[in-house]
């Protein structure tokens, strides 16, 4: 779990109770409110990336090692292995779960540091887009945009900027 700060402390995490503990309605976000929860956001996604390289690096090995053991014979590491997966699944997990409660969305790849907060602009839903390093929220895209429909802010215009 964070603390006001937003720092990791020792107490069990909110975020990682089950998915139907997710708030089912979208948030929307101004481009001020956003801003705003960069602080906390970005200490949540630098755990984030740094924690699911060496989730992946596990399950390839896992998988690896599963792969080519015989029935008779498993291999008693796959045992600690797959613990050691879950757990950093839990993790990150954990993490995705910490943003959703905020309103924001991780997004795919989960090392790019990408983040989605949802937003309106003259009516229509929009992404205000944010990227692990960037100071402020800079881009922009339509909900059904992605990545590659990133667009400069200053293209929108905010009444709340």
């Amino acid at each position: 779990m964070r603390d006001a700060k937003g720092f990791l402390s020792d107490a069990p995490c909110r975020a990682t109770v089950a998915r139907r503990n997710i708030p089912t309605s979208m948030k929307t976000f101004t481009l001020a409110d956003a801003n705003r929860t960069l602080p906390l956001v970005s200490r949540i996604v630098r755990d984030l990336v740094a924690r699911y390289p060496r989730w992946r690096e596990l399950v390839a090995e896992y998988e690896l090692m599963t792969a080519s053991e015989r029935a008779d014979a498993p291999d008693p590491r796959a045992t600690d292995l797959e613990r050691q997966v879950a757990a950093l699944a839990r993790e990150i997990d954990g993490y995705i779960h910490e943003l959703a409660e905020l309103g924001a969305e991780a997004r795919n790849p989960l090392d790019s540091g990408l983040v989605d907060f949802p937003g309106t602009h003259d009516g229509r839903p929009i992404f205000l887009c944010w990227r692990l390093g960037e100071q402020t929220i800079e881009h922009w895209h339509e909900r059904d945009g992605g990545f590659a429909g990133r667009q400069p802010i200053d293209t929108l215009v905010f009444a709340d900027r």
